[in-house]
């Protein structure tokens, strides 16, 4: 936007020296077009930069969506699930400082397009295990695949079987674990996602600061803010591509669907994963192209030629500074930008107000991406909701709110004038209001479903003895049953059989999903049930749980809204007690710190602890454990909500710890805070307006993995 003559002269009326430059001398006409190229070249990246982000967010959600897919594809525990969402933050943390330290002062356009080329390499590579192995195979009884063979689901011994059946189906076991033998595919989603964070690395730290330095000051905001609106659309797209995705069968193209004997409410359904990371990858291909024909500097507005920082940042940094951040931007050797390193690594960990900042969200982050990861687990688990479902009511219902909470967050700040002590009090309010909003979601839980030998004994009693004796009853002793199989059945009794064999079942009429099972003697015997007869899949949770679900969702959503109100105060924080010289190393180092301690170990530890409550473990065609059939309803529910209130309640400490050393550093005159040329400087005034301006409030928007409030 063009400044009028009328604003120049103001601006230079309030300042008793005025520097001389060559600038002042251009005639009107060249100002004019020089102005014109400027918003022309900063418009182009901002568009591409909304665009990147918009592709990356979408590629990021959709990982998260596809945790349970991936997990049941592969066979693995949610432990090595974390480890695989965490390798993401691994990639980040090989070349964050490099990125964001040395990329500033060389080609930030080009850097961000390789980066987008790196991102889309890893995507394809996480979808590539779908083309080399072999088709999914999932745990089911021969009669519900062959209706030509009739088999007898009780086994009394093994010449009920017919011969050449056996043999086929032992070959078959025998050629799958020659093939798993030498190949574990989920390493490549796990190196897929290592190269996405590398990829994804530089995009925040030198994007944003590429807008800042180019942009003129009063638009850099509005700038900054439409690259953030635009990164919020990314996840809805990408949870609700992991809808559709999970509503299509793994290996659709490859299979006949209609032999597909598993519908997907059922545990061992596995969704088109890989279709969502082709579209991802060619997305982030696109948008790294732009930025290949962008030139490395662009023409600074006339009102940023005559000073060496925003007039924003000069009430909180002293004169010295300021000299030291000119000097600081001088074209300077490679040796004497690594010199300097260790400096200013020093000086920004002397800021009290940013480390203890620092402290209070990386343990917030730990609790709430420990959540996000395995929200749709959660969901799944607790509510007996279908992938698709779960996705597609995360990607429409809690990441509007939680955008919705930014932006509330922003506009609260600047309606009320909010300081930045006031910041610190709305960021502290909103994560202690969130939290305890948490706490009423352990009383909207379900209770888990009657599976006879597991949560309930054959006889109808509660469960207290070890589950894998109690899969053999009387009523079954005289079949040859396995206790590692995971083939479920409903009796009409309403409880959920692991197998038919278990089950007791003597005979089955039908094939794929309309197989009906008959004489099954342990459903005949269970209570005063009288019938005998059982169908395909588990059967329903309690006829409270979708009444849960309902209320689990809108207590969800104002949680979310609640949790991201707080995100724009406490950004702007952190933004203001940061010299203008280490702005760029400052949310680099920030941002590294968020990912190495949150990012890798909170998926991790939240998956070790989410395995803790497994009461039914699939067994891999080879030998060894699988991936977890069904979960303590009671116990996945303490486990994930607790470990998640705890953390969060930690940070609540910190939090009250950065506003303590805000009032403690705080002048009554001025209510200034500020620190030697050495130790830096963070500021607060009474003065509304010395605040509240709109670079202020956008500029606060870029958090990292916004997203993960949900």
């Amino acid at each position: 936007m063009e400044i009028s003559s009328k604003e120049h002269t103001h601006f230079f009326s309030n300042n008793t020296i005025v520097p001389v430059d060559r600038s002042s001398f251009k005639s009107e006409s060249s100002a004019s077009k020089e102005k014109r190229s400027c918003c022309g070249g900063i418009k182009i990246f901002l568009g591409a930069l909304s665009f990147v982000y918009f592709a990356k967010a979408l590629s990021g959600s959709y990982l998260k969506s596809t945790i349970t897919q991936i997990e049941r594809r592969f066979d693995i525990p949610s432990s090595l699930v974390g480890v695989i969402d965490g390798s993401f933050e691994i990639g980040n943390l090989l070349i964050i400082i490099l990125v964001s330290y040395f990329g500033a002062k060389l080609h930030r356009p080009r850097i961000i397009g390789a980066g987008c080329l790196i991102m889309s390499a890893g995507t394809f590579l996480i979808a590539m295990p779908q083309f080399f192995m072999g088709r999914y195979r999932y745990e089911r009884f021969p009669s519900t695949i062959n209706s030509t063979v009739s088999l007898s689901p009780c086994l009394q011994d093994k010449s009920q079987t017919p011969l050449p059946a056996l043999e086929k189906s032992q070959a078959k076991i025998n050629a799958g674990c020659e093939k798993e033998a030498g190949s574990s595919m989920w390493i490549y989603v796990l190196l897929g996602n290592l190269l996405r964070g590398i990829g994804e690395t530089p995009i925040q730290p030198l994007g944003i600061t590429y807008i800042d330095d180019y942009a003129v000051e009063e638009n850099a905001a509005l700038y900054i803010g439409c690259v953030q609106t635009v990164a919020i659309i990314g996840p809805i797209f990408g949870f609700l591509l992991g809808s559709l995705c999970a509503k299509l069968y793994v290996d659709i193209g490859f299979v006949d669907l209609d032999s597909v004997t598993i519908s997907p409410k059922d545990v061992q359904w596995v969704g088109a994963w890989w279709l969502g990371y082709l579209i991802a990858g060619v997305i982030s291909v696109l948008a790294g192209i732009p930025f290949w024909f962008l030139p490395k500097h662009l023409p600074k507005a006339e009102s940023r030629k005559d000073s060496s920082t925003s007039s924003e940042h000069s009430k909180f940094i002293t004169e010295e500074n300021k000299d030291q951040r000119t000097s600081y931007w001088q074209k300077a050797k490679l040796a004497e930008m690594a010199k300097d390193f260790l400096p200013s690594l020093k000086n920004l960990f002397g800021n009290p107000v940013y480390i203890l900042y620092l402290c209070a969200s990386i343990i917030q982050f730990n609790s709430l991406i420990g959540m996000v990861t395995y929200k749709p687990k959660y969901i799944e688990q607790q509510y007996g909701q279908t992938s698709s479902k779960t996705n597609f009511v995360i990607g429409l219902i809690n990441i509007p709110a939680v955008a919705f909470g930014i932006f509330s967050g922003g506009l609260i700040m600047k309606k009320f004038g909010i300081g930045v002590l006031g910041a610190a009090k709305l960021s502290l309010g909103s994560s202690f209001f969130g939290y305890l909003l948490l706490l009423s979601l352990f009383a909207m839980g379900c209770e888990n479903s009657d599976v006879a030998g597991l949560t309930v004994s054959y006889h109808g009693t509660k469960m207290m003895t070890d589950y894998e004796e109690a899969l053999f009853s009387e009523c079954n002793s005289g079949c040859s049953c396995s206790k590692n199989d995971w083939d479920p059945i409903c009796g009409e009794n309403g409880v959920t059989y692991v197998s038919a064999c278990l089950a007791g079942c003597q005979a089955s009429n039908g094939s794929g999903k309309s197989t009906v099972y008959f004489n099954c003697s342990c459903v005949g015997t269970f209570g005063s049930s009288q019938s005998s007869s059982a169908v395909v899949g588990p059967c329903q949770k309690g006829n409270e749980c979708p009444k849960m679900f309902l209320y689990f969702l809108v207590i969800s959503v104002i949680t979310s809204y609640t949790l991201s109100v707080g995100g724009t105060p406490g950004y702007i924080l952190l933004l203001r007690c940061i010299k203008p010289h280490l702005k760029s190393f400052a949310l680099g180092i920030y941002t590294l710190a968020i990912r190495v301690l949150a990012g890798i170990p909170a998926p991790v530890y939240f998956g070790v602890a989410i395995d803790t409550t497994c009461l039914k473990w699939g067994s891999k065609r080879c030998g060894g454990r699988g991936a977890c059939r069904l979960y303590d309803s009671s116990a996945l529910r303490y486990v994930y909500l607790g470990l998640t209130l705890v953390l969060g309640t930690v940070s609540i400490f910190f939090s009250v710890a950065v506003l303590w050393v805000l009032r403690k550093r705080s002048s009554p005159q001025d209510e200034t805070l500020s620190a030697n040329g050495e130790r830096g400087a963070c500021g607060t005034k009474s003065r509304k307006d010395n605040f509240v301006n709109s670079d202020q409030l956008i500029q606060s928007t870029y958090w990292p993995e916004k997203e993960t409030r949900l």
